[in-house]
């Protein structure tokens, strides 16, 4: 006689997924969550005897073990231990309804599983199929666990969300398709995992150290950027995007994502720091670690660890590109929420990863996890690269004047202030700004703020001095200039008109005062990159006791239109010089706003009814649009995206195109947009949709 056999395996995906909230996810599998039983059930070829014994056996990766935790072996019981178990719920006629649990502490990724039957026949062995278990920040024992429900529904369940980008007198935002629940994107997140350079070395401990998320969030920062490891995606901030896509394109991580598979694996081109963030919050979320999208205005690039970021200019007013130094208008990271059992409770929490390639770790390009804790006491000895993010959002700023191509520079002035502005994350349900920066450091000009400074400097430099000196070069710093200066807006600022600006000068003494003022303005890429100089001009005023003028500073269109990069900055700086005093440098970077781009929808939507959709654009130039394309994408309204090409625009025209949807998902869906043309190169547009069963 043959002995007991399993006829089927009904893996109860529906039911399983739901109670695991991982329903949303497009693909059909069992996706599952740790620390959390699911349910299966096995028809077998006759009844279960008291003598047939079921042991059941999953494991992951290529190489598993028992001792790595990657393997487990586990019978049927009749009560689970905390590990891996099987407990009989129930048995009518020849189905076996299971409860398999997991640890919370298991590695996530594919496992198998199959069962062992010994029964007086024998001992037959069965495959019973493959499922994927993923972090669960629903169960308070797993290590990214979030009590709280509307944070764990935005910061693991939502697909879509807003960056904010732009620089501090001019906060923008831009929509992001995450669209974690898009077909095939766990897939190619796991493989990410699965292409690191750890995993190449040394898979089975690679598998292994994969229960823990600050371990999996270092390799995925280190993943989602090309540089060492053929990552997912390949960073350019020259201005050039010749070979690739202007970052400014992307609508989401989908397309990215999936391009990076269909290619073979290569590094999709081109990404900056905001569609790193993007796609790394897409990966986080996908595997079930809590992130958000984390936007720091005025951010240091400090190269050598001084806390220090120098910054270099000529006497007629240009700014120079010497130096590793740089502060960017804005740069994105992320945060992923876990705990810190290897730094104690108190640094438990946001955790900053920063995916974009700015400087080696360990001799990689990677960066994090900090604990936002740490960086704001200025804990900087504590892993993972705090010193690095504590520059980011602390460096002092100081301004040098290069005198000749050779001389030694003059330090200028030196600005605490300026560095680690509206510290800014999407807020939790809503479409406003929520700001963090007071989790990031204490309020600005505080005795705590300059108390963790020295800390985080002593630390880093036991014998500091504060930033490169050499002979000479602190002369005029102690002496308070006798003139102040700032840039004032004075029209609209739009692509297609004339930039116009007033140099305010102030004279802060009661003598008459000649200033000599040189002034430039350059098109720059946000992270300061200089594009070309668009505009320069020198003037000599006096100014009489007290006596405050205006210098006005008009760019025409035509002396910047070739010139403009998709950031649509102009960096404008004026150096002032009264003779016998250290020079006085006025800058300010103006952002022009593109024209607007409206959608509107014409019906009701329904899921799985088709629905139109219009735009509305009207041409501000005087002069044609060419090579118009409309790139539309949105999770759960239509698969994949739309490319639709626009016919050229005349002068002041206004173009309407309607175009289908079909939502697939019910609830407040987001529909994004990009049209670019050849005077354009990435308009944005994004709406809310709410979606009827």
């Amino acid at each position: 006689m043959s002995g007991l056999q399993v006829q089927n395996t009904n893996w109860q995906v529906s039911s399983n997924r739901r109670a695991h909230h991982t329903d949303q996810f497009s693909s059909r599998e069992l996706i599952v969550r740790r620390g959390q039983t699911f349910e299966i059930v096995l028809t077998m070829s006759g009844s279960l005897s008291s003598r047939d014994r079921l042991e059941f056996t999953v494991s992951t990766g290529p190489q598993p073990s028992q001792s790595a935790m990657t393997k487990a072996v586990f019978p049927l019981s009749n009560g689970s231990s905390g590990g891996w178990s099987a407990v009989l719920k129930d048995s009518s006629s020849n189905n076996l309804t299971i409860a398999i649990s997991s640890p919370a502490s298991a590695p996530i990724g594919r496992y198998a599983m199959s069962v062992q039957i010994s029964s007086q026949a024998g001992i037959a062995s069965v495959k019973l199929g493959d499922f994927i278990l993923l972090f669960n920040p629903w169960v308070n024992v797993d290590s990214v666990f979030l009590s709280n429900h509307a944070e764990r529904q935005e910061y693991v369940q939502e697909d879509s969300g807003i960056i904010y980008v732009g620089s501090t007198n001019r906060i923008n935002m831009i929509g992001w398709n995450f669209g974690q629940y898009e077909e095939d994107i766990l897939s190619i997140c796991l493989s990410i995992l699965d292409r690191s350079l750890n995993f190449r070395r040394d898979p089975a401990t690679d598998v292994a150290h994969r229960n823990d998320p600050k371990y999996v969030g270092r390799v995925l920062s280190a993943m989602v950027n090309s540089n060492d490891d053929n990552g997912v995606l390949a960073g350019n901030w020259s201005g050039n995007y010749t070979g690739g896509r202007d970052p400014r394109n992307w609508n989401g991580s989908v397309e990215i994502l999936k391009e990076w598979k269909k290619s073979g694996f290569r590094p999709v081109r081109y990404g900056q720091c905001w569609v790193f963030a993007g796609t790394l919050n897409t990966v986080l979320r996908s595997l079930g670690i809590p992130s958000r999208v984390i936007t720091n205005f005025n951010s240091a690039h400090d190269t050598d660890r001084n806390l220090s970021v120098d910054v270099y200019y000529d006497p007629m007013g240009n700014p120079l590109d010497k130096g590793s130094d740089s502060v960017w208008n804005f740069h994105v990271w992320n945060e992923a929420w876990f705990t810190r059992p290897d730094l104690g409770p108190s640094f438990n929490g946001w955790q900053v990863l920063d995916a974009t390639p700015q400087e080696r770790s360990q001799g990689v390009f990677q960066c994090g996890p900090a604990s936002v804790h740490a960086v704001r006491e200025g804990d900087v000895k504590l892993e993972f690269d705090t010193p690095f993010i504590f520059a980011e959002v602390n460096a002092d700023r100081t301004n040098w004047i290069q005198e000749s191509a050779n001389g030694t520079p003059k330090k200028n002035s030196v600005d605490t202030r300026s560095v680690g502005r509206y510290i800014s994350t999407k807020a939790v349900g809503s479409y406003s700004r929520m700001d963090v920066t007071e989790k990031y450091k204490y309020p600005e000009g505080s005795n705590q703020e300059r108390q963790v400074f020295e800390k985080a400097l002593g630390q880093l430099k036991p014998n500091a001095s504060f930033g490169p000196t050499s002979a000479g070069a602190l002369e005029a710093e102690d002496q308070e200039p006798s003139i102040s200066g700032k840039f004032k807006v004075a029209g609209i600022l739009a692509v297609g008109k004339e930039v116009s600006l007033v140099l305010l000068l102030k004279n802060l003494t009661s003598e008459e005062k000649t200033v000599t003022v040189n002034m430039t303005a350059w098109t720059i890429v946000y992270n300061g990159t200089l594009v070309h100089e668009v505009w320069k001009d020198s003037v000599t005023m006096s100014l009489g006791p007290e006596e405050e003028a205006q210098h006005p500073v008009r760019i025409s269109y035509a002396q910047y239109e070739n010139y403009l990069k998709a950031d649509n900055m102009i960096r404008i700086t004026a150096v002032c010089k009264v003779p016998g005093e250290a020079e006085v440098v006025v800058e300010r970077d103006v952002i022009l706003d593109n024209p607007t781009l409206t959608l509107e929808v014409l019906d009701e939507a329904h899921v799985r009814k088709p629905m139109i959709v219009q735009m509305l654009f009207s041409n501000p130039l005087d002069e044609p649009m060419k090579n118009c394309v409309l790139m539309v994408e949105g999770s759960g309204l239509l698969r994949g995206n739309l490319k639709i090409d626009v016919p050229t625009l005349r002068p002041k025209e206004r173009s309407r195109v309607r175009f289908e949807i079909m939502p697939t998902r019910s609830g407040t869906k987001q529909l994004l947009a990009d049209f670019s043309c050849n005077k354009f190169p990435a308009i944005k547009a994004m709406l809310s949709i709410d979606v009827a069963e």
